[in-house]
Formats: C-alpha cells, structure tokens, sequence
C-alpha cells in the first residue's frame, strides 16, 4: 500500500528504476514446473490441483467478505474452507489465522453498524494470474476482486463499494503429496482492503530538516463533523470531472501514466489523486521533479510532488491550492484524505472523495485498488491512524 514516500533529493531514476524492477519480478511469477518435476518424489501440479488452489483462494477470500455482511455470524454458518480436506486444504496454522480474522472483521462489521453502515451482500471472486512451482512448494499469484452491497441507500449514496486486491498464496507438499496453503500475503502496497486485518506496511520515515517543509494539521475523526459546506463554484474547478476520471480508472489504469502499484516504489495512490485533480483543472507547475515547489506528471516524467504522498501535501499547502479542514466528515467531493498509519509524522497514503450522502464522503483509491469506500469504513479499520483532510 504505502503510497510514495520520496526523499526531495531523490531522482528520477529511481522512479523510472522501479518500473524495471517490476519487469523481473513479473518473470519470478513465470510458470516453473522442470523445477518441481526435478525429483521424482517431488509431486506435479497439473490443471486439476491449480483449479483447486483457485477454489480454495476463493474460498478464503469469501470467508473473510462475509464476515462483514449483516447477519453472517461466524458461528452461524460453516465456513466454505471446511469444505476442503485430502488433496488441497488450509495448514492449521492458517486455519487458525483465518478464524482469527474473521472474528476481527465480525467486530468491524459491527462497529460499522454502529455508525449506521451495514452491507446486506457480497461477491467474491479470485483469478490466478500466475504459478510457480519449485521442489515441495507452489507459489500461486492470485487477484481478488469483492463487492460489498450497502444494505441502506439513501438519496445520492453509492449503491456499493468495490476494491481488487493481489496476493501470493504459498502451498507446501507433505510427504503423502498432499498441498496445504500455508501462508497468505499481500502484494499489493500494503493492506487497505475492507476485509483484511493485518496492519499496513509503512517505511520508516524519510529525515529531513526541522521547518523547511508546511506541516498540514490533523483532522478529526468524530462523527458527525461540524458543518463546513464546500463552495463548489468559487475555485473554478470541475469537481464532478475528478469524481468521474477516479471511479472511471480506479480498477483499470489509464495508460497515459505509468503505473507504480506493487512495483516497490510506494505504491500509485498519490500518482493517481494527482490524475484526478488535474482531470478536474490542477495545471502543470513545470520544474525540477524533486522540488515540491513543482506539479506535473505525464506518460513521460513526474515531479515527485505528483507522486509522493509527503511532497503532494507539501505543494498542495505551499501553492494555496488547498486548506485543511477539520474533521474528515466535513470532506466533499474532490476533497482528498491522506493517512498516517504509525504515526511517525510521515504520510503513507492518499485518497479522493468521489461521492458524499448524509455527511459520509466515500473515497476512491489505488493500493489496494478501492470504490466507494466510505471514510467511516476506512476509520473503523484503521481507528488509530492520524488523518489528514484536504479541501481542493
């Protein structure tokens, strides 16, 4: 997840050095069965055992979902991946883990009833991508794409939220050749999906010189937030034109950018927030990419103010092109909300409000790629982040 954290010293070299770093670890993902078929004890996957593993990822993922719909109680209903046993099943020690997950999103769900969002259903779907295999071990790249249907719409409220996540799934051989999944890891930047528990991976933070830089102040998170109606005439910016270009691109990436996400260069959120805000009017401030004096991003080149979760915030205050504001429930559409996860004073992530309804703004985001996800969601999974609230 962790949105781009960039040093003001950095060079572009090291974007464009990310990209190609994404091209050698597209190959590791290559299928590798000579390596697996090279001892004879050493058992095959053939296309009946990779169709299992693909079950048994949907299986998982949907287990998780629906610990978040309302009136799914884990101990109501048996879990699809007590249906796998013999040839492909969960180790227990995952087993054990995905219990515990799912009794965290149980206690999220009914946080989120509390704050009046409940979902009335779920979809869940999980494609392999790739396969590997070497020796005893199966490395399986999977995409889980999940709707969540709100179970209340009100006026102009989205109807559901979406997100697409990637992960590895690792299954390990025991000697009779049965496949155990052992371990599940995220690959996008982080872990900003609705259903997952683990903390977000952060970086630790960039050093850098005490008062050169604007500190935005934090936001509060209590609901509801005083009223601070957002004049959407006055800046001469077409904030539906943002709304638009994000939900239009949150799952699928415009090919006029490059994309950073899962290429271990801080993720595409800041990236794709600054699409957004010029979709909507932002022009170029043309410069030196590391000054965060400067905005500007094509196919070609990007200012690291473009890119970067830290040096956005930086431009955005010193240009005067946002205010902050108080509270995160004062946000409207075209706002955007940036996350401390560990609160070291860094920024680790960013997103853009595309909807509001009722006081909730709903935000839209690359790493982990997310629709519609409402502020009040993202607050219960990660209560004790810092936010910061940006009016555009």
């Amino acid at each position: 997840m962790k949105s781009r954290k960039l040093s003001r010293t950095r060079r572009r070299a090291t974007i464009v050095g990310a990209a190609a770093a994404s091209v050698v670890a597209g190959a590791a993902l290559l299928p590798n069965w000579s390596a697996g078929a090279a001892a004879v004890d050493d058992p095959t996957v053939d296309a009946r055992t990779r169709a299992t593993f693909q079950r048994l990822a949907d299986a998982v993922f949907t287990d998780r979902t629906n610990a978040l719909v309302d009136g799914r109680r884990a101990d109501r209903e048996k879990p699809l991946t007590d249906g796998f046993s013999g040839d492909v099943r969960l180790s227990f020690g995952l087993a054990r883990s995905e219990d515990a997950a799912k009794s965290a999103l149980n206690h999220r769900r009914d946080e989120l009833a509390e704050l009046g969002e409940r979902y009335s259903k779920a979809s869940t779907t999980v494609t392999v991508d790739a396969t590997s295999v070497t020796g005893r071990k199966a490395r399986v790249a999977v995409t889980e794409t999940t709707t969540l249907t709100y179970k209340k719409v009100r006026g102009d409220a989205p109807p559901s939220t979406s997100f697409q996540a990637h992960h590895e799934l690792t299954f390990s051989a025991d000697r009779h050749g049965d496949w155990q999944l052992t371990t599940i890891r995220a690959t996008d930047e982080g872990d900003l999906a609705v259903n997952q528990t683990a903390r977000p991976a952060v970086e630790p933070m960039a050093a850098r010189s005490a008062g050169t830089t604007p500190s935005a102040p934090r936001a509060s998170t209590s609901y509801p937030g005083p009223a601070h109606a957002k004049d959407f005439t006055a800046s001469g910016l077409d904030y539906k034109a943002m709304a638009v270009y994000a939900k239009q691109y949150w799952s699928r990436y415009n090919p006029a950018y490059p994309d950073f996400n899962g290429q271990g260069a801080g993720g595409d959120c800041t990236n794709f927030v600054s699409q957004a805000l010029k979709a909507g009017g932002w022009k170029h401030v043309p410069g030196y990419v590391y000054d965060y004096t400067r905005w500007f991003g094509n196919a070609d080149i990007q200012s690291h103010s473009f890119v970067g979760v830290n040096e956005w915030s930086w431009f955005a205050q010193n240009s005067k092109r946002t205010t902050s504001l108080a509270n995160v429930y004062q946000m409207d559409v075209g706002d955007v909300l940036q996350i401390d996860f560990d609160k070291d004073g860094s920024k680790d992530h960013t997103m853009i409000v595309t909807s509001r309804s009722r006081g909730v703004p709903y935000l839209t985001y690359h790493s982990t790629n997310t629709y519609s996800r409402s502020v009040a969601s993202i607050i219960a999974s990660y209560p004790n982040a810092l936010y910061y609230a940006y009016r555009t």
